[in-house]
């Protein structure tokens, strides 16, 4: 069961960081300052979402596609030992 859930782990956080480096094109794609922005501010990623909402929701989508194996992986996880 923990090979399991560390398996889920880990290819819930390849889905994520697959996402935000679409993420990041998308933003650099649109601009340089965006992608710059974007890269070393995670506010501006908001902002970069909110404002540009057809071009970034695919690859939110993606990152919050790979929450759900994460979460599960960790729900599946024993209990650390005291």
């Amino acid at each position: 069961m923990e090979s399991i859930a560390s398996v889920l782990v880990i290819f819930g956080l390849m889905i994520c960081v697959a996402g935000g480096i679409w993420f990041l094109i998308a933003a650099f794609s649109e601009s340089i300052l965006w992608g710059i922005g974007c890269l070393l501010f995670s506010p501006v990623s908001l902002v970069f979402l909110v404002l540009h909402w057809n071009r970034a929701y695919k690859p939110f989508l993606v990152q919050l596609a790979g929450l759900a194996p994460i979460v599960a992986g960790v729900l599946m996880s024993p209990p650390p030992v005291v």
